[in-house]
């Protein structure tokens, strides 16, 4: 007989987050055999009873992108067609997020897309974090619960960060200025803004500072990094504007292509990343990298959906 209790399942993406969001709600990652066939194609494997359960699946858009996002349908699926009572999607980092408007012609909005294929695969609900942008909520028609680092980057600012008190936020683009300013005005600090001019995607030409940064220590706050040109070249106009120094705190830190050889050569005293998407490798080769974890967010937004208990608490309070 079911106990209508929660069943976490989880893909190849990040299992490692999958285990501690697991260990905090105190069960056991269900029995999932996530394979190849020799073609490539994607077999799953359910191997326990899922019948009626509350079943929420792990799976962040990174790494092998197109195969975890298979992956995650197939999963929804087999739970679907093995009566499941509700399935919850949970993408701590939404993939093909940034492919969210229709910025030129003919440009696919391929966040609508992956919206419509986790709708038709079966999932009655999503839990996702910091979506790059939060109109994609717009796009399913299912509950879509949008959880912040915010509460976090803020206790990291205040417990691991010297003379925070004497720091100023700065968004190294227009487009985050919203969050960067949110950050500032919770820890009663100034706030500066970096306008970038592009040539062309993932390639900056120049940066315009806009605000005063001398000897204070400049706190670059953005949603995600991914070959960290921008990272990088922000830090390097701080610095000539008289900066003490300067840390960045990002959400999802992709870090593809040169992304840690930037760091390293950068003036970044530090890069911090959630651990939305693995990156413990990296931190062998990056000694600048920190993290901050997520999953105490992620598995109370998990508790608080299966007991019918309101998330928004987790919008402005840092889970323990």
């Amino acid at each position: 007989m079911s106990s209508n209790s929660i069943r976490i399942l989880a893909g190849n993406s990040h299992p490692a987050l999958a285990k501690l969001i697991a260990k905090r709600l105190g069960t056991d990652l269900a029995n999932v055999t996530v394979s190849k066939y020799s073609n490539q194609e994607t077999a799953v494997t359910i191997g326990e009873s899922v019948r009626d359960e509350d079943v929420f699946i792990i799976q962040s858009g990174c790494g092998e992108i197109n195969d975890h996002l298979m992956e995650l349908l197939i999963m929804i699926n087999a739970c679907k067609t093995a009566s499941a009572r509700r399935i919850t999607a949970v993408l701590p980092c939404f993939p093909y997020a940034r492919q969210d408007k229709k910025d030129k012609s003919r440009a696919p909005i391929s966040a609508k897309l992956v919206a419509n294929m986790l709708s038709v695969a079966g999932a009655d609900h999503v839990i996702t974090m910091d979506l790059h942008a939060s109109q994609i909520q717009g796009f399913f028609d299912c509950p879509v619960d949008n959880l912040y680092g915010e509460p976090s980057v803020l206790r990291y600012i205040r417990e691991n960060i010297p003379d925070w008190k004497n720091a100023i936020i700065v968004s190294p683009d227009a487009g985050g200025a919203k969050r960067a300013t949110s950050i500032a005005d919770h820890l009663d600090l100034d706030f500066a803004l970096i306008h970038k001019e592009r040539k062309k995607a993932n390639e900056v030409s120049r940066m315009v500072l806009v605000g005063d940064v001398k000897d204070k220590v400049a706190i670059l706050v953005d949603d995600m990094a991914d070959t960290c040109g921008t990272l990088g070249l922000a830090a390097k106009t701080l610095m000539e504007n008289g900066a003490a120094a300067v840390y960045a705190i990002v959400i999802h830190g992709v870090l593809s292509g040169k992304a840690l050889k930037v760091i390293n050569e950068s003036v970044l005293t530090r890069v911090v990343v959630t651990n939305t998407i693995p990156h413990a490798e990296k931190k062998k080769l990056c000694p600048k990298l920190d993290t901050i974890d997520v999953s105490a967010v992620l598995a109370e937004a998990i508790r608080r959906t299966h007991n019918g208990e309101s998330v928004s608490y987790l919008f402005q309070h840092a889970a323990i």
